[in-house]
C-alpha cells in the first residue's frame, strides 16, 4: 500500500456519526420495548460490552418514563461464581448496588439480580467434594456450572411465568469470525420469526429471543461510547479501562483455573484424579 492511499477503518459510527447512531439505536430499543409484553433480561458482567448495552437501554427507558410508557420489567442478571477475582467481584457488586439505588430514585422498572451457582455446582464442591480435575482448555466444566447454569435457571423460571423472554446480550460480530458466523446463523435460521424486529433465535433456550443492540460495533466503538456518554447509574466508565489491563486473551474462567491449579498443587492426594 502506497503512503498516499487512505486506510479505511470500519466503525458503526462512520456513516451517521456518534450522536445520530446512538439516537437511532435508542429509538430501536424503545420501539422493540413497546412492541409486546415480553419481559427483558440483560446479561451483565460488569465488562465494557454489557455496560454499553445496559446504558443504551437505560437511556431509552428514561425517555419512555417521561412519556408514561415504561410498562414492563427489565431484569439485569449478573452471576457471581464465588471464586472471582476479589476486585472484579467488588466492582460488579458495587455496580449492582448503585443500580438499585438509582432505579429507585428514577422510578425505572430495572431490577438487578446477583446470581450464584447452586451448591452442587459450586467450584470447591466439584473440585474437592466430587474430585473433578482443575478446569482446563478441553474440560472447562467451570463455565457451564458456575456461569451459564445460574443464568439459564433464572431465564427458564421467568419463561415459565411469562411465556417468553427477550435476552439482551453484548455480543459483537467483530469479536471473532466464529462469533460472527454463529450470530449470522441464528439471525437467518428458519425458526427466527422475529428477524424483522432485530431479534435472533436462541440455540439453547426455548421461547427465548436474543437481542444484540451492539452486534455491529467494533471494540473501539464500545470504548468511544463509554467514554463519551455518562454512565446513567453514576458508575465510573473510565475506570473500566483499568479493569482490562493485563487481561488474558481467549480463555474463559482464567481466574478459576489459577485457583484450581493452586488447590491441586497444595493437595497431592488430588493428583490421582487427573487423567
Amino acid at each position: 500500500m502506497s503512503s498516499n492511499q487512505a486506510v479505511n477503518i470500519y466503525s458503526a459510527f462512520g456513516k451517521k456519526g456518534l450522536t445520530q447512531t446512538l439516537e437511532a439505536a435508542k429509538a430501536h430499543v424503545k420501539q422493540l420495548y413497546l412492541s409486546d409484553e415480553i419481559p427483558w433480561v440483560i446479561g451483565y458482567s460488569g465488562g465494557k460490552d454489557s455496560t454499553a448495552i445496559l446504558q443504551l437501554i437505560w437511556y431509552a427507558l428514561i425517555d419512555l418514563k417521561a412519556e408514561g410508557k415504561c410498562h414492563k420489567d427489565v431484569h439485569v442478571i449478573s452471576t457471581d461464581t464465588l471464586v472471582e477475582n476479589p476486585f472484579v467481584a467488588m466492582w460488579v457488586e458495587k455496580s449492582l448496588e448503585r443500580m438499585k439505588e438509582t432505579t429507585a430514585k428514577q422510578g425505572l422498572p430495572i431490577i438487578p439480580h446477583r446470581l450464584t451457582p447452586a451448591v452442587k455446582d459450586r467450584f470447591w464442591v466439584n473440585l474437592i467434594g466430587k474430585g473433578y480435575p482443575a478446569p482446563r482448555y478441553k474440560f472447562r466444566w467451570c463455565t457451564d456450572r458456575l456461569k451459564i447454569s445460574p443464568s439459564n435457571t433464572f431465564i427458564n423460571n421467568l419463561v415459565d411465568k411469562r411465556g417468553e423472554a427477550i435476552l439482551v446480550l453484548g455480543t459483537r460480530k467483530a469479536e471473532s469470525t466464529a462469533r460472527a458466523a454463529s450470530m449470522d446463523h441464528y439471525e437467518n435460521i428458519d425458526t427466527n420469526t422475529r428477524k424483522a424486529d432485530g431479534l435472533t433465535a436462541n440455540g439453547s433456550l426455548d421461547r427465548v429471543w436474543v437481542y444484540t443492540p451492539i452486534a455491529d460495533w467494533t471494540n473501539d466503538d464500545v470504548w468511544i461510547y463509554l467514554n463519551s456518554v455518562p454512565n446513567p447509574w453514576n458508575f465510573p466508565n473510565q475506570d473500566l479501562m483499568g479493569m482490562y489491563q493485563g487481561a488474558t486473551e481467549g480463555g474463559e474462567c482464567p481466574l478459576v483455573v489459577v485457583i484450581a491449579v493452586l488447590a491441586v498443587m497444595s493437595a497431592p492426594w488430588c493428583l490421582k484424579i487427573n487423567p
